[in-house]
């Protein structure tokens, strides 16, 4: 196991699903607006289709992961955010997994009980209105990619200042 220092992003989806695609948007936006505003040394971000193995892969080692992902709720209201966060001692808990497929749940508990689990996780979750095949985001859902690219820059700001203090 590494020393936790790194700060890992993900984009979870295909852009091929419309909405699936929220995930992939917002590294891809992360990135552009990291050419003209360098993200702190060590993040890194990346897009993944939500294998278990990538996704483990993506965030072992990470003191922070954060993760977009769209998400399907019923009633569903697209473009409604939900943000989740763990922590070390909370990701030591088996989550409640999914019965249909694998995804970012069995990811977590596969990586906790290979002990590859990130220091921190904070995932945003998009309620979408549409997955059929086919590209572009619904407009609900295109909405809120600018400020999700926000809300993430600004956790990787918090992680940054909260080591910078120390434990408390």
């Amino acid at each position: 196991m590494g020393t936790h220092t790194r700060i890992a992003v993900i984009g979870i989806g295909t852009e091929f699903r419309r909405d699936d695609g929220v995930g992939w948007a917002v590294a891809d936006r992360l990135l552009q607006r990291a050419a003209n505003r360098a993200l702190p040394p060590g993040t890194v971000v990346a897009t993944c289709d939500g294998d278990p193995a990538r996704l483990i892969g993506l965030w072992e080692d990470a003191a922070l992961a954060v993760v977009v992902d769209a998400a399907h709720a019923e009633p569903g209201h697209p473009g409604l955010v939900h943000r989740i966060e763990f922590d070390a001692e909370r990701l030591a808990r088996p989550p409640a997994t999914s019965s249909h497929g694998l995804g970012l749940g069995e990811a977590v508990e596969l990586a906790r009980v290979l002990g590859r689990l990130p220091g921190h996780l904070v995932v945003y979750a998009v309620e979408g209105a549409d997955t059929s095949v086919g590209a572009g985001l619904t407009p609900a859902v295109e909405g809120v990619v600018e400020p999700l690219v926000a809300s993430v820059e600004d956790e990787i700001v918090r992680h940054r200042v909260a080591r910078a203090k120390g434990p408390s």
